[in-house]
């Protein structure tokens, strides 16, 4: 029968000795320096890690002219290195060169950096470059003199130079020590050429100038150098108004080209199409290019103050936008000819209008006919053509007319620009003919005889008239007499008031032209019957029009059609004659629709928003039908198209037209991917389109961003960040001519739109459900012990199956093994059947690896979630402390209780079984009476790891001793994650059984020993020598041994032990 308290006289009773037995198991005897039975210590003291990180600020590097060099910064942690190995790969290459720095060429590489320094900064404010040195600092931290970064009293900076393109990797650092330093990630940093941008297009030899409206759109070649893809930033100012622009993903549109993918810096030639709309002045400059590693360099405002305009050329372009001149002639038209007089010349002024200084002088082109044929043989009236100049500044121009005729302008040309002829265009010279006059005489008769004479006047010429007549009676001198007509008929009446002999005479005549021209022959009027008769009725003056209406389409060089943004007003010149106002008819050729517009301006507009071909079916003026010309009667108006894109052919893609998607290959989540673009339009382009994810089996529009591109062919980023089906949806393009600042509205029809989506694989993951420690027992299987807790499961995400790489390390041994399970599922409970605990202490189990059917590339690991610990106790034991054949008398009998408290003892004493719970070690009894004491059974976890005991027997040996580092006091020092060996020397008769403890350093200020950290018990110790390996602090001591027969300290018999 089993009982707790059977047997209370076998157990020794509450004393000092149960006080102190969780710390000396049962022993009294001291255990210091001057026992020469447990002697020495081994002290393991924790250094910092010794670390170096590569570009610790993730800077980008690169090379340019003249100095070529750069200096990659290596933070170090708890190191004084004394070499440092690298290796730089050549770009473009796989075969590295091994360099190697000692701490001598460190010091020089940073003695020439600090002169760099203080070279561009002479005026320093502070102490000195060359007195400097981190370690004066504080213990906190220290702002390095180069403002790099703040470090603290651990740390300092040594330098690479690297004076070569490639990819430089640390392989090893060593101290003075010569312990090697640990590498952080990432180990590389990659040096490239820096990046450059220039205009490559030829200036102009005389300056560049431009006509607005007229000349072709300027063509700007950029060149950029660099490693793909780049972006660059330019501006743009137009008349003072600045603009600002951004362009990326620029990269070589080869698909065969390698480079990009291998980091070699390549040459791209980019066209600009600038509009030349506008006058006025015009500035194109770049402003900073940036390369895929991230080197950014700032041209213009950045540049320096003292480079020369050769180089300032390379990165600006600068251009005069002139208007068009516009010609005409002054005071003079179809409608209104200009006199000319017999024998003198006519002015003809013609004016130069909406012109710009800068393009002056002004060359007219003149064409001259005769207005008769038969004028045609005369020496001053054949035809001709002249260019005349205008003078200096001048905008007017005087033709100088002595001929009657038709004068037209044909074309102006300035020092720039060539321009446009408007109504009038063309001028009429009538020569007017010198006056005449018809005279009828008739006597007066009256009762008494002839009293006077009357004159019946019919005057040609240009009113008013002045007619001159002389008048002499009888032999008297004659008298000049005049009279003024303001028509071309009158009545003269001549009436003497004394008798005589009257002699009349018309001499001469002048109208408003010409003055005093002589008169010659008789005057008469003749009525239908060839009977002559006064007429006394006033004339009637008849305006009679010289020119009818005409209407046509204007074009420069014969051109008529103009190209405009779609849904622009575009304005169809017109070149009217007549009088104003007119009345004209057009026609959309292309709906047929006919429309009426009421014009006031011989050179009017037609203005229309729609394209097509527009012709004019009729006009007419103020008084009268005109005449159409029938050969520029029609004008065509066509769109600008809006810019467009497409996926290049390249791009692999599958068409689905139910729903007009290109369906790309999938990708593996994280995986950097891309499309190609083929744009049509002006560059650069802007690209707004919206991205969209499955969510709860609808598609949502997680963003819609713009990006820019300068090329016809641009590669698009797509976004592979999270798994799932991603959706592309372009909503607007932008160009040159359709910016989407101004376009914002004219987004692309649905139906119109490009289309692609691409599904992402998620990476497969693996981690612990949870991170509570698990406990076995010496000799387990690795295998679930509780089938209801989830302690040891494997959560996968991913697409099943999985294969799981796991690593078991026994830290006590630093042995690691590894094994792969197969997985079918997304949960996993450890169960490695074949995997047995051979060893007590802690145990981590790690995931090294997972992958799926995806075949995609696991996921990182959260290094919190990929790894558990396993504490493996040993069997539970009891062991007796004094082991002999034949007892002494009074001696008591301590039991040694290995493993995790509570224990669970079971015994027999002569025959009779007793069972005792202990959570205490030693369990101690006094043998008082003859007989069979046996220890059968021990288990301790709660219950767990029970093991059988076999019978005792004790002799009397001499006791054994044991020596911590060969008895001597050592202290060693060791890195976090290495290990330190702790050297036990048994002397006895093997097998051995000793406790050791590990307790916390003991504090310098009062020398107090330090807190006990950990006890453990090893047994069955067959050599003289045993090791244990820890990596963590403390200082080890031996505090008992026990051999085949004896143990030390012996347990004290008279201390209340009961009987």
């Amino acid at each position: 029968m089993f009982g707790s308290h059977a047997l209370a006289s076998t157990l020794e009773p509450f004393s000092f000795f149960d006080y102190i037995a969780p710390l000396t198991f049962g022993i009294i005897a001291p255990s210091g320096p001057k026992d020469a039975h447990l002697i020495g210590q081994h002290t393991v003291r924790m250094s910092p890690i010794s670390t170096a990180q590569l570009n610790p600020d993730a800077l980008s590097f690169c090379l340019s002219p003249p100095n070529n060099f750069v200096l990659v910064p290596v933070l170090l942690n708890n190191s004084n290195p004394a070499e440092v190995k690298f290796s730089l790969t050549p770009l473009g290459q796989d075969v590295p060169e091994i360099l190697e720095l000692t701490a001598k060429d460190l010091k020089a590489i940073e003695q020439d950096r600090l002169a760099a320094i203080q070279a561009s900064r002479p005026t320093m404010s502070g102490r000195d470059l060359d007195d400097y040195d981190e370690y004066d600092d504080d213990e906190d931290s220290v702002q390095r003199p180069q403002g790099l970064q703040s470090l603290q009293s651990t740390q300092s900076l040594v330098h690479i130079r690297v004076t070569r393109p490639g990819t430089l990797r640390l392989q090893s650092i060593l101290d003075h020590s010569r312990v090697p330093v640990r590498i952080a990630y990432p180990s590389s940093v990659t040096v490239v050429p820096c990046p450059a941008v220039q205009f490559v297009d030829k200036e102009p030899a005389e300056g560049n100038v431009r006509c607005s409206g007229h000349d072709a759109d300027l063509q700007l070649i950029i060149s950029v150098h660099g490693v793909p893809p780049l972006s660059l930033r330019w501006l743009k100012t137009i008349n003072g108004r600045r603009e600002h622009f951004l362009v990326e993903g620029i990269e070589n549109n080869d698909v065969s080209s390698k480079s990009a993918r291998r980091g070699v810096a390549e040459e791209m030639k980019i066209p600009l199409a600038v509009a030349l709309d506008i006058p006025g002045t015009y500035l194109y400059a770049l402003e900073e290019v940036t390369d895929s590693v991230g080197n950014v360099v700032r041209i213009g405002s950045d540049a320096s103050a003292g480079a020369s305009r050769s180089i300032e050329t390379k990165t600006t372009r600068s251009l005069v936008v002139l208007r068009r001149p516009k010609v005409s002639f002054k005071a003079c038209g179809p409608g209104s000819p200009t006199s000319l007089l017999i024998g003198s010349e006519a002015s003809l002024p013609i004016a130069v209008n909406d012109s710009d200084e800068f393009d002056s002088p002004w060359e007219i082109s003149l064409k001259y006919e005769p207005s008769n044929v038969e004028d045609k043989g005369r020496r001053h009236n054949k035809p001709w053509t002249k260019t005349l100049k205008t003078q200096g500044n001048q905008r007017d121009l005087n033709v100088r007319a002595s001929a009657p005729g038709e004068y037209s302008i044909v074309g102006v040309q300035g020092k720039w620009c060539s321009g446009d002829v408007l109504a009038p265009e063309s001028c009429r010279v009538v020569e007017k003919p010198l006056p005449t006059a018809e005279i009828e005489w008739k006597r007066i008769h009256e009762c008494s005889g002839d009293t006077g004479v009357s004159a019946s006047l019919v005057l040609r010429g240009t009113p008013p008239f002045q007619v001159y007549y002389r008048m002499q009676r009888d032999n008297e001198e004659p008298r000049d007499l005049t009279k003024t007509f303001s028509t071309s008929r009158g009545e003269l009446t001549l009436q003497p008031e004394r008798s005589g002999h009257y002699k009349f005479t018309f001499t001469q005549i002048s109208d408003t032209h010409y003055k005093k021209v002589e008169l010659q022959g008789p005057i008469s009027i003749e009525d239908a019957y060839k009977c002559k008769r006064p007429v006394s009725v006033p004339g009637i003056t008849v305006s009679v029009r010289g020119v009818k209406a005409t209407a046509k389409f204007y074009g420069s060089g014969g051109r008529r059609s103009i190209t405009v943004l779609e849904n622009e007003s575009a304005n169809l010149p017109l070149r009217l004659t007549g009088d104003a106002p007119w009345r004209i008819k057009y026609r959309h050729v292309d709906n047929n629709k006919v429309i009426t517009r009421t014009l006031t301006n011989p050179n009017d507009n037609l203005v229309v928003t729609q394209r097509g071909t527009f012709e004019i079916l009729d006009i007419a003026d103020s008084h009268c039908p005109g005449t159409v010309i029938t050969d520029a009667s029609t004008f065509e108006v066509n769109w600008v198209p809006r810019p467009s894109a497409k996926l290049s052919a390249q791009t692999k893609s599958i068409y689905d037209p139910h729903n007009s998607s290109h369906i790309l290959p999938p990708v593996c989540e994280g995986t950097a991917n891309h499309v190609d673009l083929d744009l049509k339009g002006r560059p650069p382009f802007e690209i707004m389109y919206n991205i969209g994810q499955n969510d709860n089996g609808g598609t949502k529009v997680v963003g819609q961003p713009t990006f820019n591109s300068i090329q016809p062919r641009t590669r698009f980023q797509l976004q592979t960040s999270y798994p799932g089906r991603m959706y592309y949806e372009v909503k607007q393009i932008g160009d040159a001519e359709y910016p989407l600042a101004k376009h914002r509205n004219a987004v692309i029809r649905r139906s119109d739109r490009l289309l692609f989506e691409q599904e992402i694989l998620m990476r497969p993951s693996a981690r612990f459900r949870n991170r509570n420690r698990m406990t076995y027992c010496l000799n387990d299987q690795f295998t679930s012990l509780d089938a209801l807790s989830t302690d040891g499961t494997v959560l996968f995400e991913g697409s099943p199956p999985f294969t799981l790489k796991l690593s078991i390390k026994n830290l006590g041994t630093s042995e690691v093994d590894r094994t792969t399970v197969e997985v079918f599922d997304h949960s996993w409970k450890v169960d490695l059947p074949s995997y047995v605990f051979r060893s007590v202490g802690p145990h981590l189990v790690t995931i090294e690896s997972v992958h799926d059917a995806s075949k995609c590339a696991p996921a990182a690991l959260d290094p919190l979630a990929s790894s558990i610990w396993v504490d493996v106790a040993e069997t539970a034991a009891i062991v007796p402390f004094d082991r002999r054949v034949d007892y002494c008398v009074g001696e008591a009998t301590q039991f040694q209780l290995e493993g995790i408290p509570p224990w669970n003892i079971g015994y027999r004493i002569n025959g009779k079984s007793y069972t005792h719970e202990a959570r205490l070690s030693p369990f101690s009894l006094v043998q008082q009476q003859p007989g069979e004491f046996t220890i059968t059974s021990i288990a301790h976890q709660q219950k767990l790891c029970k093991a059988a005991v076999a019978d005792l027997q004790f002799k009397v040996h001499p006791l054994p001793s044991a020596q911590v580092g060969h008895g001597k006091r050592i202290y060693q020092d060791i890195h976090e994650g290495d290990q330190a060996e702790i050297v036990f020397t048994l002397i006895g008769e093997p097998p051995f059984t000793f406790t050791y403890q590990r307790s916390e350093l003991g504090s310098k200020k009062n020398g107090k020993p330090g807190k006990i950290l950990e006890t453990h018990t090893v047994s069955r110790v067959m050599t003289n020598e045993y090791s244990v390996f820890s990596a963590l602090e403390g200082t080890w001591t031996v505090t008992s041994i026990s051999d085949r027969y004896c143990r030390y300290p012996s347990a004290q018999p008279d201390l209340g032990t009961e009987k």
